[in-house]
Order: C-alpha cells, then structure tokens, then sequence
C-alpha cells in the first residue's frame, strides 16, 4: 500500500507545524500541503486532484476563520472530493461530534493531544484502508466479505474502548500482545496456550479481544485436520 496523502487544515501555525511534523515522522503517510481556512484547503484538494494526486485524508480542525469544518466537509462531497476526514479540534459538543460522523468523519481527535495518541490514531486509520484493501481468504472476487468489513471498522476503534471482559486480566494481555509482537507470522490459539501455559480456550479468549478492539487480524488458518482454526496477527503497538 502506498503512503497516504494527508492535507493538514489549521489555522493555528504552531499547531500545523506540529501536524505537520508528526506525519512526518509517522511510516505509510506523506504530507500533501497544509491550508489556513477552508477556502485554501478546497483549493488545494481541487489543485491536486487535477495534478493527479489526490488528497486521501485531511486533517480538519473544526473551528476556522471562514468556515466551520462541517461545512468544508459538505463542500468536499459536493465537489466529489472523497477523502477521508478526521477532525483534529477542541470542540466536544455532542451535536457537532454526531454531525462529524454524519459528513464523513472516520476518527476524531480533542486537543490537546500528545504525538503517541496522534499516532495510534492514524495508525488505526491506515488499517483500516489496509483491511478494506485486501479481502480475507474465501472471499469472492473483489468484494469484501462481513468479517473484512467489521475487521476494519474495528480498526478504527482505540482498544481502550472496549472494557477489558470479566475474567481476563491486564498482566495476563500483556502477555499475549508481547507474544504476539516478538512473532513473524499469524499465530493460533493452540500456539498461544503451548507458548504461555493456559488453556487454548482462555488464549482464544484473548486473542479474540485483540482483534474485536483491532490491534490483531483474525483470519481462518487451513490445511489443517477438522475444521479451520482462526489465527491472529499482531497490526499495532498497544498505547
């Protein structure tokens, strides 16, 4: 997958500096430029498009002095403008965030914001394009089946947002994810249970956790005796 381009859209120089920056420093992104105000960011995407090199995710502050982010969104999807959008603001009403969603807005970060949570972030983000990319085994053509959509949507998903399920413990997930990280490959429930002493139910449990939250890929492993096992590849650092 080739490195996404990412429009920054911020009035604050300091904070697009700092935007700026961080995509910089982050592997599978590039900065395509960086626009004050709406007005500059649509004349920027409508620049690039027509050079051939669209812009695929803009970071959007929601507050600018000529529009409000919401409004550069519907501007976008008029013109045919199709990039993904996360809102990087400090605007936390509820009507606005369920509006975000309404135009299109794939993740939303508060300021402020340290670089860790910018990256998990668009970490979670480039997953998702990876998931939707490439369909999972079984599936027919070039459609997505029901699991590589909901493999990607979860994705999106920090893992602090699903609870920790009763009966599993932090020290015990640890263990799993610092398993799972040191491995070249997918690995099964059976493998886990061998490799850290506990029932192949109990490491299925975990490993069914990592994918729901999104940080592991669950796919069917065949070629094996009986029914196909599921196996879990780690994608991402824990936060």
């Amino acid at each position: 997958m080739s490195d996404i381009r990412v429009l920054v859209v911020e009035d604050e120089p300091i904070a697009a500096a700092a935007h700026a920056a961080y995509i910089g420093r982050l592997d599978g992104f590039t900065l395509a430029g960086s626009a004050p105000d709406g007005q500059s960011a649509l004349r920027l995407m409508t620049e690039f498009a027509a050079a051939g090199e669209p812009v695929e995710l803009v970071l959007l502050d929601m507050n600018l002095p000529d529009l409000h982010g919401l409004d550069i969104a519907r501007r976008m999807r008029a013109a045919g403008f199709f990039a993904d959008i996360i809102a990087i603001t400090a605007v936390r009403e509820l009507n606005i965030v369920r509006s975000a969603v309404a135009t299109g807005v794939v993740q939303y970060l508060i300021k402020p914001f340290t670089f860790a949570t910018f990256a998990d972030k668009l970490a979670s983000y480039r997953q998702f394009r990876e998931q939707l990319a490439t369909p999972g085994p079984g599936a027919a053509g070039p459609g997505a089946s029901q699991s590589d959509v909901d493999q990607a949507f979860a994705s999106l998903r920090a893992p602090s947002e699903l609870p920790l399920p009763k009966g599993l413990s932090a020290s015990t997930l640890g263990s799993v994810q610092d398993f799972m990280k040191v491995q070249s490959g997918a690995v099964s429930a059976s493998e886990v249970m061998e490799a850290l002493g506990m029932s192949r139910v109990t490491a299925r449990r975990y490993l069914e956790y990592l994918a729901d939250a999104g940080t592991a890929s669950r796919t069917a492993r065949y070629g094996a005796p009986g029914r196909p096992e599921n196996e879990y590849r780690w994608l991402r650092p824990a936060p």
